[in-house]
C-alpha cells in the first residue's frame, strides 16, 4: 500500500489553562518524521506552511543548543522563533523552548518562556506526533490559540508528512 498524505487531521486541545496539546498522526515511520522535523533543509520546506519564504533556519541539535526560524511571511513581515533544546531522545523525544520575537519588545524572562514537549511513538509504520505547549499563563495560552496558529499549523503538519512520505519512498 502506497503511503498518502492526509490533510488537516492535527488536533488541537486544551488540557489545562496552561497547556495546549497538538496531536497527528503521519503516515511515515517515526524516524524520518524525527529527521524531517530537525534537519533544517526539510524544515525550511515545511515549516512556512506555504505562507512566505523562509530566511533562517539554525538548528544546534543539542542539549543547550539553540534553534531559531525565521520567515518574510508573505513578502511583506519578517515572523521570527527561537529557543533552546532542553532534552533530546533521538526519533523520540525534544523538549525545547519557544520564544516569537515581536518587534520593539523585550523578550520574556526565561521563566516565562513557553515549553515544548514533543513525543513520536509509532505503531504500524505510522507515526503520532504529539506537541505539548505548556505555557505560564492561561492568557498565553489564549494569545497562542488566538493568534491564528492553527491553520499554518495544518498546512506545515502536511507538508511534513509529504517529506516523511518521500523519504520513505526514497529508501532514507
Amino acid at each position: 500500500m502506497t503511503a498518502m498524505a492526509s490533510s488537516g487531521t492535527a488536533t488541537v486541545t486544551l488540557p489545562t489553562d496552561t497547556e495546549i496539546l497538538i496531536a497527528r498522526e503521519f503516515d511515515a515511520p517515526k524516524h524520518l518524521v524525527y529527521k524531517a522535523y530537525t534537519t533544517p533543509e526539510l524544515v525550511r520546506r515545511w515549516w512556512t506552511s506555504g505562507r512566505g519564504e523562509m530566511t533562517t533556519c539554525e538548528i544546534d541539535l543539542r542539549v543547550g543548543g539553540a534553534w531559531r526560524y525565521v520567515m518574510l511571511a508573505h513578502g511583506e513581515f519578517e515572523v521570527a522563533f527561537h529557543g533552546e533544546f532542553r532534552e533530546i531522545v533521538e526519533n523520540e523525544r525534544l523538549v525545547t523552548t519557544e520564544v516569537y520575537e515581536m518587534p520593539d519588545a523585550p523578550p520574556p524572562a526565561p521563566e516565562d518562556e513557553p515549553l515544548n514537549i514533543v513525543t513520536l511513538t509509532e505503531s504500524g509504520g505510522r507515526t503520532t506526533l504529539e506537541i505539548v505547549v505548556k505555557t505560564t499563563s492561561k492568557e498565553l495560552r489564549d494569545l497562542i490559540v488566538g493568534s491564528g496558529m492553527e491553520e499554518g499549523m495544518q498546512d506545515g503538519m502536511d507538508l511534513l508528512e509529504q517529506i516523511a512520505i518521500e523519504m520513505a519512498r526514497d529508501g532514507a
